[in-house]
C-alpha cells in the first residue's frame, strides 16, 4: 500500500545549515504520528517538504505517492501550520465557508466550526478573537475539508484549558474515524496521551521512531518524588546513584535506575519520606535523555 506522507533520503540546506540530513520515513493511512525534537531540529522543515510548501535540496517527498504540489494529493489535505493567518474582516463562519470551497466534499461549516469549539464565535470577526481562539479557527480551516490527512504544527499553542481540550478530543476523534495525522508539539503529555507513534529529530536525523510506551522503556529509571517534612540539602544524596534531583521546600523529586537502593539510604540518613510516589520516567525524560546533547 502507498504511504500517505514519505520521504526518501531527504535532505534539506539552508545557505550553509543542513536542517535534514537524508530523513527515511513513511507514515501509513489511519496513523496518528507526533513528530518531537528541540527547536531547530528539523520538525517543521520536515512537514514543509511534506506539503511541497518546500523542495528538498536532496532525495524525495511523496504526498500519496504524488509529488506534494500536486493537486492531486493536496485536495485530499488539511493543514495548520504556527505561521497562520488570515484577514480579521470575515467572520469564522465566512472564513469557513470561504476555506471549504477549495475542497471537493467539505464537512458543514457548522460541523468544522464546533470540532474546533468555536460556536459561540461563529459570527465573530476573526480580528476580534484572542490568540488562543485564533489558533482553534485555524484548526476548524483545517478540518473543514474533511481531508483524509491532516497536518498540525504546534496546533494547541496559547490555548485556555477549554480551547485544547476541545481540539485534542477532535484529533482523538479525527483518528478514531480512520484520518491520518501528523502533528508536531512541545507539549510532550499532548504527544504521550494521543500519539500511537512518535518520531524524534534532532540535529536533521531521526534518532528514534517507536511507540510512546517503546520510548519510554527506553529509560531505566524510575521516577522518585516525595515530602521530607523538613529542609533537605543535595549533600544529603551525595554518593546515591540519583539523576536529575531537584528539591523545592520540602518536595524531592528525582530519577534513578537503583530506587529501592536510594530509598534504604535515605531511610538510614534519618530522611522522613512522605507522600511516596515512585513512577516509570515519562515521555519527557526519555525525549530529554535522546536529546541532550553533549
Amino acid at each position: 500500500m502507498t504511504p500517505v506522507v514519505e520521504l526518501r533520503a531527504a535532505r534539506k540546506r539552508f545557505g550553509q545549515v543542513e536542517a535534514l540530513k537524508g530523513v527515511d520515513l513513511a507514515i501509513g493511512t489511519g496513523e496518528l504520528v507526533a513528530m518531537l525534537g528541540p527547536n531547530g531540529a528539523g520538525k517543521t522543515t520536515s512537514i514543509s517538504l511534506m506539503l511541497g510548501l518546500r523542495r528538498p535540496t536532496g532525495g524525495e517527498a511523496r504526498l500519496f505517492g504524488f509529488d506534494p504540489a500536486d493537486q492531486r494529493a493536496r485536495s485530499r489535505c488539511g493543514v495548520m501550520l504556527q505561521e497562520s493567518g488570515t484577514t480579521g474582516v470575515l467572520t469564522v463562519r465566512e472564513l469557513v465557508d470561504l476555506f471549504r470551497s477549495y475542497y471537493p466534499s467539505p464537512l458543514p461549516t457548522a460541523t468544522a466550526i464546533a470540532r474546533a469549539g468555536l460556536d459561540a464565535k461563529a459570527g465573530a470577526r476573526a480580528g476580534t478573537l484572542s490568540g488562543g481562539e485564533r489558533q482553534r479557527l485555524y484548526f476548524a480551516l483545517a478540518v473543514c475539508g474533511d481531508p483524509e490527512a491532516l497536518f498540525l504544527d504546534e496546533p494547541t499553542v496559547g490555548m485556555d484549558v477549554e480551547g485544547r481540550r476541545a481540539v485534542l478530543g477532535s484529533i482523538r476523534a479525527l483518528s478514531a474515524a480512520g484520518k491520518t495525522i501528523v502533528f508536531t508539539t512541545h507539549y510532550l503529555e499532548e504527544a504521550d496521551q494521543l500519539a500511537r507513534r512518535i518520531v524524534v529529530i534532532d540535529r536533521g536525523v531521526v534518532i528514534a521512531d517507536a511507540t510512546p510506551r517503546e520510548i519510554k522503556s527506553r529509560i531505566p529509571s524510575k521516577r522518585i518524588s516525595f515530602n521530607t517534612g523538613a529542609p533537605v540539602s543535595d549533600a544529603t544524596f551525595r554518593g546515591l546513584p540519583v539523576q536529575n534531583l531537584e528539591v523545592a521546600d520540602h518536595r524531592v523529586r528525582l530519577l534513578s535506575n537503583e530506587p529501592e537502593l536510594v530509598l534504604k539510604a535515605l531511610f538510614e540518613r534519618g530522611v522522613a519520606v512522605r507522600d511516596l510516589e515512585v513512577t516509570g520516567a515519562d515521555l519527557e525524560e526519555a525525549f530529554l535523555s535522546l536529546t541532550t546533547r553533549p
